[in-house]
């Protein structure tokens, strides 16, 4: 079986995502793909994870896993979701480390599905612009638990990532740049069926009618019907330059409150964010999806 597992990250439209998802739950079941409402596994597995830091897990805890996942649905393909993964948001930075849990608990994935086909999507974001956001979520907040001597500038994606890799060397990894979803929403939920770029889905727009005007929509989907023929590489520099025109600023425009953030700060955060990104699309097991 193939489980993919969507780990958020926290504050990456990941409650978005799984309900666009969602969206297509009958027609993906028609051809094996298993959505199910995330509040009938999220608890349930939580609990197993935790559990294993401590016993290991019983042989038929795969079975009994699945039992309450599909309920009695067939399944080549399932879609979880939960941003808590790799633990709580609370915990998402500790000792100036990315998700420091992550690894231990795929690892713990990987012993529970020994024989499946697990891959994880994750989508990434700017520490320039998350930092803030878990610092002010943090249990911990103290010098020596946040940070533990390192800077704002040690604290990089690719290190989580390649620690999960050495942890679950089989666990195929996808990545995206949450700043980029608006514009690869429709091929991250594609990719996380694992169904033809081409393929109709629902949902496919949600997200940009979040953050565009009501008249950019409009807009944009009477473009795109009178263009069909347009390649997908096209179609996003079409909503690109939309985003551009119509974008909603209040939607999409962040304060920064975080102690000693600075404009310059941020920029040399952002330039290390791409450096990282392309350090990681190098990475073998993980795919980058890009515009």
């Amino acid at each position: 079986m193939q489980l993919v597992l969507h780990t958020g990250a926290h504050f990456t439209e990941q409650e978005r995502l799984i309900k666009s998802v969602l969206r297509n739950k009958d027609t993906f079941a028609q051809r094996g793909i298993v959505v199910p409402g995330p509040n009938s596994y999220r608890g349930l597995v939580r609990e197993t994870l935790n559990a294993m830091r401590k016993t290991p897990a019983s042989p038929q805890a795969r079975e009994v896993l699945l039992d309450v996942i599909l309920d009695g649905s067939p399944a080549d393909r399932v879609i979880l979701s939960d941003a808590n993964f790799f633990r709580t948001a609370g915990t998402a930075i500790q000792r100036g480390v990315l998700y420091p849990a992550a690894a231990d608990r795929m690892a713990f994935m990987a012993q529970l599905f020994p024989d499946d086909e697990i891959e994880i999507f994750l989508g990434l974001r700017n520490p320039a612009t998350h930092i803030p956001i878990l610092y002010a979520n943090s249990i911990d907040t103290s010098a020596e638990a946040f940070w533990e001597g390192r800077n704002p500038q040690d604290i990089r994606w690719s290190d989580t990532i390649s620690d999960i890799r050495a942890a679950a060397p089989n666990i195929a990894i996808t990545v995206w740049c949450n700043e980029d979803t608006p514009v690869i929403w429709s091929e991250i939920i594609r990719e996380m069926a694992g169904i033809d770029p081409h393929e109709k889905i629902s949902g496919g727009f949600d997200l940009l009618a979040s953050i565009m005007s009501k008249e950019g929509m409009e807009r944009l989907r009477s473009y795109l019907h009178t263009h069909k023929d347009i390649t997908e590489i096209q179609k996003r520099r079409v909503i690109a330059a939309f985003l551009d025109k119509f974008a909603l600023d209040d939607q999409i425009e962040e304060e920064l409150d975080m102690p000693g953030w600075t404009d310059e700060l941020v920029e040399e955060l952002t330039d290390l964010y791409d450096e990282d990104v392309a350090m990681i699309q190098r990475m073998p097991g993980v795919r980058l999806i890009a515009p």
